[in-house]
């Protein structure tokens, strides 16, 4: 759809939030302009030269999943979906090496899909595998959409007979770590939405995505798209305060850059930003409320250290790696076949761990190279090149029980012409790249209807497959 001139929005932040909400407002036929404080796209999903290293890395790897249709709806608009490497296989690998691979059936239907590989798997007992069998079928009984419930995830496994092994080598490792927080700190319908989804719903809900190139490369397609549909993006424009017009029914954005002026606003910033700016908005009833709101959020941080070695460490695009206090592998020697290095440059995550957090650099490096040798021998025998330790402290939101109730909705009350955005909000999501285009697709969506021209830009969620369709 052509711009239309005389309707303009400015979008605040040019996180995964904003730039799905501007993208989709340039489609509705809005004149965009998408203001980010930084010189690059992406928000916590994006990258940068490290200047220790000279090499571009991603803050933090970020992966998606078959079930995340509004992001991948989003990498669609603008033309970015061939971008990403999708794989239904997972390799779990022990201390010395004994590996597991976790595939879907091709044969049966959800939600027996994993079954064969869950009787297969190495990495558990016997016990360990009848306990999440247990689990899986209990866990059809929590309703995700429950917001009411105080149940604890910990709680619930305890109460369902979990191992330890299944608690350490599943419930912490996989999903306390998809949710970025320990299981005693997880709501239940949030652990349960996760289950559902990757684990049951469908094979293709399921499948895991990542980047083939630099993550601000990526979203950097989203400047391209703004341009083409007769948008903006000012770059390096911090906002210092949001004035509203009553006269002439305008927004003024004042930014380190200079003013700029809309006819609507976007506020798609994380919940401290949005803290931060609030008092620097036009005074509103119920203002405080919000803020209150926001007050009973807190962050969860991610590390991750970046190694590049003199030769290659292993075939493996990623792995799970068990018992130890790196979590995860991901081989960016593989999975972005553009660096063309002689050697191998490897990324570790570790999630849900603020003792890994409160590392010095050098510990902590040697930490993860002492670690990662016991999965992969050939570490042994390799000369570490380069090494840089990221800590993302703002990651991601937690997600314990009554979060929702001071998750605020897209559709603001507070102030006309302004909608609100960013993974925090209402969406039904934890804290993703899903979560953040579904609020941008909300809020695009709000402001649409304020316009008299409402439009369905929410992309719908997969339906179940198989037995999961009568479950």
């Amino acid at each position: 759809m052509p711009p239309n001139p005389e309707k303009s929005v400015i979008v605040v932040g040019g996180g995964v939030a904003g730039i799905s909400a501007a993208c989709a407002l340039a489609d509705s036929g809005l004149k965009v302009t998408l203001v980010e404080r930084r010189g690059y796209l992406g928000g916590r999903a994006s990258s940068y030269r490290h200047p220790g290293v000279g090499e571009v890395i991603d803050n933090c790897q970020h992966v998606l999943f078959g079930c995340c249709t509004n992001l991948i709806g989003f990498y669609r608009r603008i033309g970015v979906a061939d971008r990403i490497h999708w794989t239904r296989a997972m390799t779990m690998i022990e201390p010395g090496g004994r590996r597991t691979r976790l595939a879907s059936s091709r044969w049966l239907p959800p939600p027996l899909h994993g079954l064969p590989s869950l009787l297969m798997a190495n990495a558990l007992t016997r016990d360990d595998k009848r306990a999440l069998m247990r689990a899986f079928r209990a866990i059809l009984k929590v309703n995700p959409k429950d917001c009411s419930t105080q149940s604890r995830l910990g709680d619930w496994l305890r109460r369902n007979g979990q191992t330890q092994g299944a608690i350490d080598r599943f419930w912490r490792l996989v999903i306390a770590s998809a949710l970025n927080a320990d299981v005693d700190e997880i709501a239940l319908s949030y652990a349960a939405k996760v289950i559902r989804e990757l684990f049951l719903n469908s094979a293709q809900a399921g499948s895991m995505g990542m980047s083939t190139v630099p993550l601000s490369e990526l979203y950097g397609g989203a400047q391209n798209y703004l341009r083409d549909h007769g948008g903006q993006v000012v770059f390096n424009a911090a906002v210092e305060a949001a004035e509203w017009d009553e006269e002439i029914s305008q927004w003024t954005v004042r930014t380190r850059a200079g003013a700029l002026m809309a006819d609507y606003l976007v506020l798609a910033l994380p919940f401290e930003a949005t803290a931060s700016l609030l008092p620097r908005m036009p005074p509103a009833h119920g203002a405080e409320a919000l803020t209150q709101m926001i007050q009973r959020h807190q962050h969860g941080p991610i590390c991750s250290v970046h190694l590049w070695f003199d030769r290659e460490i292993t075939d493996l695009e990623h792995a799970v790696l068990l018992d130890r206090e790196i979590h995860w592998m991901y081989n960016k020697s593989r999975l972005q076949p553009w660096r063309k290095s002689q050697g191998s440059y490897l990324e570790l995550v570790v999630s849900a761990s603020q003792a890994f957090a409160a590392r010095e650099r050098n510990d902590a490096i040697a930490l993860a190279l002492a670690e990662l040798a016991e999965f992969f021998p050939a570490v042994g025998q390799a000369r570490l090149e380069k090494a840089v330790l990221v800590k993302e402290m703002r990651a991601t939101f937690t997600v314990p029980p009554g979060i929702d109730a001071f998750r605020p909705h897209a559709q603001s009350s507070l102030w006309q012409n302004c909608v609100l955005a960013g993974d925090w909000i209402a969406t039904g999501w934890p804290s993703t790249m899903e979560s953040a285009a579904r609020s941008g697709h909300l809020a695009a969506e709000a402001l649409c209807a304020a316009l008299g021209e409402p439009r369905k830009i929410l992309n719908p969620d997969l339906r179940p497959r198989g037995l999961m369709r009568f479950l």
